[in-house]
């Protein structure tokens, strides 16, 4: 996990010994997504040693800017594209850009391992986020305060929690905003009042809340992620300025290849073929 870690932080240039004058493609954008990127890449280089593939973080919002201001070939994005992205994209190249699905998601929220909250409502989570609940006990914890965890506004997992948990209304101001999701999940295995979120592929060293839906206790798990019952599932794209070509094509149809697909189920997300 440390090594999955410290490969987040860094600038991921990925290139094989002896690799010739040949294409590079840049991959920039979501955190959540820039493991699966790294994997896929080294992969496809595996296999197409002309070809460099250069993969970046920072979050979606700072992959689809690079998109918009053509400094990125492809950008990951944990989110859709915003209308006024759109727009940008428009104004710029005169494109509506291409949105490619390439794996499934579920938006976890962690809790620490000694916590014995084990499911909360999405009304309760709101009001976490919110800050109208600011005590464990208040949904059936011990009598601690909630120390709550948050991303940066460029991480796509920040909109889609925005949008979809919070309907659009402002985080707390208390919620201590962290620059990823491995330093969300590093936060909440040391603190025990902790509560944070992110992708499920980081959910390792703490506990993952269900989703409580009537009588029912809904887990983040591939199945109930894959056919959407998680009520916090989602979908990864790569956004291009264009149809893709050359090679951005081929990386892309590897990608979306059984080969391409069977490494997003190792990382730890859900195939979309």
């Amino acid at each position: 996990m440390k090594n999955f870690i410290a490969s987040i932080a860094a600038v991921l240039l990925l290139a094989l010994p002896g690799a010739a004058r040949a294409g590079t493609v840049t991959v920039k954008g979501s955190d959540t997504m820039v493991i699966l990127g790294q994997r896929w890449a080294e992969e496809f280089m595996k296999k197409n040693p002309n070809t460099k593939l250069q993969v970046t973080g920072g979050g979606s919002g700072v992959g689809l800017s690079a998109l918009i201001n053509g400094t990125t070939d492809i950008a990951m994005s944990s989110r859709p594209m915003k209308e006024a992205e759109g727009e940008k994209l428009r104004t710029r190249f005169n494109t509506t850009g291409t949105e490619i699905s390439v794996a499934k998601d579920g938006v976890t929220f962690y809790v620490n391992e000694g916590n014995k909250v084990d499911a909360l409502t999405q009304e309760q989570l709101k009001g976490i986020y919110l800050g109208d609940i600011t005590n464990w006990k208040e949904v059936g914890g011990p009598d601690a305060p909630i120390i709550v965890y948050s991303r940066e506004n460029s991480s796509g997992t920040y909109v889609f929690v925005k949008d979809n948990l919070l309907n659009g209304d402002d985080y707390t101001s208390s919620a201590q905003t962290l620059p990823g999701t491995a330093a969300v999940v590093n936060a909440v295995s040391k603190e025990k009042n902790g509560i944070g979120y992110g992708g499920s592929a980081y959910a390792k060293g703490i506990k993952e809340l269900k989703i409580k839906k009537g009588n029912e206790a809904i887990a983040p798990s591939a199945e109930n992620i894959k056919t959407g019952k998680y009520p916090l599932s989602r979908d990864l794209y790569f956004y291009l300025r264009n149809k893709p070509a050359a090679d951005a094509k081929a990386f892309i149809d590897f990608v979306l290849s059984p080969e391409g697909q069977a490494l997003v189920t190792k990382v730890g997300y859900f195939p979309v073929k």
